[in-house]
């Protein structure tokens, strides 16, 4: 087993190569317990929104950040824009419901495949695999995973499920290394 902050330099290494193992890094993650006081100071709320923390940029070639999801929060239908996603949770539990690309223009996207994963399960989505959206349906509970995306991006295109139709958004961060960021004023706030 590894703590938080050994995980966090071993994704580093692994990132150091041109390649990326897929299983290894599943193998990495998944070998992770979660520990609540090794990831706490990262794991910052709002009671409106799920929330991005940025944990770690490592060597400019991944994003490493910490996601908060108070009760009954979910993102869109969103893909990746060419990244991996690798997720694990780290408390409380998230839905995964994946959806095919739209096929054509005002029809409803398709469910592939819909799976609950529980604290330390680790989930992997790319584009190839489609579009997914994640969310927490426990109305009482907040849930906290760790997204790993390789290479970085801050811009995806969110879905809508009923139509499929397209939207870029831009997406930021809610902090940065254990500190809430201030976007008053902000374009991209």
């Amino acid at each position: 087993m590894v703590s938080f902050v050994q995980l966090v330099v071993k994704i580093r290494e692994i990132f150091e190569q041109k390649l990326i193992d897929i299983d290894e890094v599943m193998r990495l993650l998944a070998s992770y317990n979660s520990n609540m006081r090794e990831w706490r100071r990262f794991a910052i709320f709002d009671h409106n929104k799920y929330t991005r923390n940025l944990v770690d940029v490592g060597n400019g070639r991944y994003n490493l950040m910490i996601l908060c999801w108070g009760p009954g929060m979910a993102s869109s239908v969103h893909d990746h824009t060419e990244a991996h996603c690798f997720v694990k949770i780290l408390d409380g539990e998230l839905t995964e419901t994946k959806f095919g690309w739209p096929r054509k223009r005002h029809v409803p996207l398709d469910v592939s495949e819909n799976k609950t994963y529980k604290k330390n399960m680790v989930s992997y989505m790319n584009d190839d695999l489609g579009l997914h959206r994640m969310e927490n349906l426990s109305h009482s509970n907040g849930a906290v995973s760790l997204h790993l995306y390789i290479p970085p991006y801050d811009t995806c295109n969110a879905f809508d499920e009923r139509t499929g139709k397209k939207t870029k958004c831009t997406v930021t961060f809610y902090s940065k290394y254990g500190r809430k960021i201030d976007h008053r004023g902000s374009k991209n706030g």
